[in-house]
């Protein structure tokens, strides 16, 4: 599998995650992984998650139930094989993550774009073609919940995600539109407002 050191419980716990992500295309909730392994509860499911993270077999994301992220290749395939989750049209109030919203996965090597991206977001609007990032086109993202002043980012604002570049000054935060035609949205004191990853690429695609 790797030069990972697992014990045999962490394994059979990561082969099924490797096995929901192959067969389903998504990984497991807690919920499922303890009644496949026979867990009298989720709290062993998330005992186990956080050692296979420890040894860097997995990298987890708070607050989703399927947040679960294999960084050693599934068995028997390669990387390009395992693909990357497009994310459609986020729901408000939902994790941009959930599983709700993956129209597909995508074979694609991560090695392509500046940073490793989690997932692959499609852009709607027309907000950002001064940079080359038109409606339609795939923004690869790499979860993070902070950013650079400059930083092209996908934020949540009050529910909704957008992308747009990060400005911070010391008379606040705003997010800018690379079109003329938007205007800066600023952020008000109060406002539900966090990071939820950074853009690392872009892919013009009919997918």
């Amino acid at each position: 599998m790797s030069e990972i050191k697992l014990t045999k419980a962490q394994t059979r716990v990561f082969e099924v995650i490797q096995q929901s992500i192959r067969d389903e295309g998504r990984p497991p909730t807690r919920a499922e992984i303890a009644q496949t392994l026979g867990f009298r509860s989720i709290n062993a499911s998330e005992s186990h998650l956080r050692a296979l993270e420890r040894r860097g077999a997995i990298r987890l994301q708070s607050g989703a139930s399927r947040g679960i992220q294999c960084l050693i290749p599934l068995d028997n395939q390669t990387n390009e094989e395992r693909g990357l989750p497009v994310v459609g049209k986020v729901a408000a109030g939902m994790p941009i993550d959930s599983v709700a919203h993956v129209e597909k996965m995508v074979p694609i090597q991560s090695e392509v774009f500046s940073a490793a991206p989690d997932f692959l977001l499609r852009v709607q609007g027309e907000s950002m073609i001064d940079v080359g990032i038109f409606d339609g086109d795939l923004l690869a993202v790499r979860k993070s919940d902070t950013a650079k002043h400059g930083e092209i980012v996908v934020a949540r604002i009050n529910g909704e995600v957008t992308v747009k570049r990060l400005d911070r000054s010391d008379k606040g935060v705003r997010l800018l539109a690379e079109n003329q035609l938007f205007l800066p949205i600023v952020i008000k004191p109060g406002s539900e407002f966090f990071i939820e990853g950074l853009a690392v690429g872009v892919i013009r695609t009919f997918l």
